[in-house]
């Protein structure tokens, strides 16, 4: 999200908390539920220059939403009891997921012990080029060739789509505008372009496009570990993290069904839960919500942020989530997300968004 974006959205958020409209609202948009996710839990403050801080939040964050949750009244739950609670007839204790996405080792390190200190289920969707050693996170190359360059050298289509084949970034402000400008048409590209261009840019900014993810993942080892323990699940979330409605369909079919193989082959342990790249509406859609419940999954998770209903129980490839963004560690905005009334107000009260 861009960040004057950020800002406008913040301010809005701020105006509902402090007009304490949610509470009026609460009644008829909390659901029965919610889940949550977050990508890295780390305790290092950002830096400056820091684009992708959307998508760590600190351990201590973690452990006061955790405590916030309950002291609202949800219980934490796994994915398999949250689909048992929307089958039930009747609401009764309203209840939160918690999700983390793509397998970072900050998770094992950092969010795990809160998890285990609260004793909260949580599950961790695997991305199975990060163990596998293979992962090519565009995302955060394009942060590190901006931060560590004073001008951005971009090749073809990038430059012809922006008009300019290089951008300033020496300032702060730069950065930031070079990230923003180039981040939207790269993630727009096809798979293996986006790739392509991705590697040009690190190339040409002195690194390798696959140094970036070197010592972010967790082990094969470490994943089996934690899949044989009782808190957390593990879930799939592709092979190459791509999006997946830019791929014809029997390639996505393959980094659904193979990212489960995958898991299975290396931990004994066959993921039941399928999270998608990205996750939002231009990455997945109905092609791949069926292609994920064709292939068995119990439930398949996206971005589109939401609250949980029991006409849910129709979709349940096709589930929203509602970020725990790093540019929100917040406990009242987390009081808003847990009454469901901004998404409501985002989706026009609809409560499917499939």
């Amino acid at each position: 999200m861009k960040r004057r974006k950020t800002a406008l959205f913040r301010a809005g958020l701020d105006t509902l908390y402090y007009t304490r409209a949610h509470k009026a609202l609460q009644p008829f948009t909390a659901g029965r539920g919610v889940i949550f996710t977050l990508h890295q839990v780390r305790p290092e403050p950002p830096e400056p220059f820091a684009p992708n801080r959307i998508l760590s939040v600190t351990p201590e964050f973690l452990d006061s939403v955790i405590l916030r949750i309950r002291a609202a009244g949800l219980d934490i739950v796994d994915l398999d009891e949250a689909v048992t609670r929307l089958r039930a007839e009747t609401a009764g204790r309203r209840f939160a997921c918690i999700t983390l996405d793509d397998g970072y080792l900050d998770n094992l390190e950092y969010a795990c012990p809160v998890l285990e200190r609260h004793q909260a289920p949580a599950t961790i969707y695997v991305t199975t080029c990060m163990p596998d050693g293979t992962a090519l996170l565009w995302w955060f190359a394009l942060e590190k060739a901006v931060a560590d360059c004073e001008s951005l050298h971009l090749p073809e289509p990038l430059a012809a789509k922006l008009g300019q084949s290089t951008l300033a970034c020496a300032s702060i402000e730069e950065k930031y505008a070079a990230y923003e400008a180039v981040y939207w048409p790269l993630r727009a590209l096809g798979e293996e372009e986006r790739r392509a261009a991705a590697a040009a840019i690190t190339e040409r900014a002195g690194f390798a496009l696959n140094e970036v993810a070197n010592g972010l993942s967790m082990s094969w080892d470490q994943i089996a570990a934690l899949a044989g323990g009782s808190l957390v699940t593990i879930g799939a979330h592709s092979v190459n993290h791509p999006a997946l409605a830019d791929l014809s369909a029997s390639a996505a079919e393959y980094e659904i069904a193979e990212s489960r193989k995958r898991i299975a082959e290396m931990t004994g342990y066959q993921a039941r839960h399928f999270a998608y790249p990205f996750g939002d509406a231009g990455s997945c859609g109905p092609r791949e919500f069926a292609s994920v419940a064709r292939l068995g999954f119990d439930t398949g998770v996206t971005t589109r942020p939401g609250m949980l209903f029991p006409d849910h129980l129709e979709h349940l490839t096709a589930l929203p989530r509602v970020s725990l963004n790093g540019d929100y560690q917040s406990l009242h905005y987390l009081e808003l997300f847990l009454s469901g009334v901004p998404f409501a107000l985002f989706n026009r009260f609809r409560k499917i968004a499939a």
